[in-house]
């Protein structure tokens, strides 16, 4: 098990990673796509975000100057509970990485817009918590959503008949292609997406939030229809010719992922969560003789 001290090591760790650099698996396809961009003013656009980067590693600087919102994700069994309280350790957490300068303070009241300065406040971070009876390890995951892509962000509670389930989806189809048009260069393209599908209105934003950020962005979703709508609305994303910050090309999405839940009958609702190319997350596995494994 671990205690305050132990796990605050491990979360201010987390939390420098995640700040500094971009996760592996969207480094390598934002490198991709400069690599196969032949549009002059597009592939110069992801040379500059490759290269700030780079410069944010080397000198211990935020990746960008938002934080966005940090969302953490845990799961864990009955032989690997925490052994602290989590919330109170990420709360405090984040106050120091405001204080290291990782983190702009941005955190403010809903509505009177107060800001405490230090990101500290109801909710912060935000925790999404699984607990699986007989997993013997704790999965942890934090990720710094930009905010600024959350305006391009859309729900709708389909009808069945709305769906087009006959036509290949066609309407769920549309209304994608729609918010990412509608998007253009606003949410920090390129983009990813996350599409969430099933329960009510909460459940879906959530699984929406969630595949965009838990998900390895070059993986393939086991699930055969999901995937290749991942695939499909991937190619035609890709042919609206936003590309990087709006400037043109061919990469206006790194990334489609897909997750559902079973929902009722009279309804099929669906939300839709863009995420800027500044993936900003980190993961480990933590086991209880005091291993730690990196997975993000």
């Amino acid at each position: 098990m671990w205690n305050v001290e132990s796990m605050g090591k491990i979360v201010d760790d987390m939390i420098y990673r995640s700040t500094t650099t971009i996760s592996p698996d969207v480094r390598a396809l934002m490198e991709k796509a400069f690599a196969e961009e032949t549009n002059d003013t597009a592939k110069s656009m992801l040379q500059a975000m490759l290269e700030n980067e780079r410069m944010a590693g080397e000198k211990v600087k935020p990746v960008c100057q938002s934080p966005g919102f940090p969302t953490v994700y845990v799961s864990f069994g009955d032989k690997s509970l925490p052994g602290c309280d989590l919330k109170k350790v990420w709360a405090e957490a984040l106050v120091r990485g405001t204080n290291r300068q990782l983190l702009r303070p941005s955190m403010v009241h809903p509505l009177t817009r107060e800001n405490p300065g230090d990101n500290s406040g109801v909710g912060v971070p935000n925790f999404e918590i699984d607990y699986v009876p007989d997993q013997e390890y704790l999965d942890m995951l934090v990720s710094f959503k930009g905010c600024g892509a959350e305006l391009a962000n859309a729900m709708q509670i389909f009808t069945v008949a709305k769906l087009e389930k006959g036509n290949d989806y066609a309407g769920l189809k549309r209304w994608v292609l729609d918010a990412v048009i509608k998007g253009g260069g606003k949410p920090c393209p390129p983009a990813a997406i996350g599409i969430g599908l099933g329960g009510q209105m909460d459940v879906a934003c959530k699984l929406a939030r969630k595949a965009v950020s838990v998900r390895r962005w070059d993986d393939v979703n086991p699930d055969p229809l999901y995937g290749r709508l991942e695939k499909e609305l991937y190619e035609a994303a890709n042919s609206l010719g936003i590309g990087p910050a709006g400037t043109g090309g061919k990469t206006t999405l790194l990334a489609v992922k897909i997750e559902g839940a079973s929902t009722h009958t009279a309804i099929a609702p669906a939300a839709i969560t863009f995420h800027c190319w500044t993936a900003r997350r980190a993961g480990v596995r933590m086991y209880p003789d005091g291993r730690v494994e990196t997975t993000l």
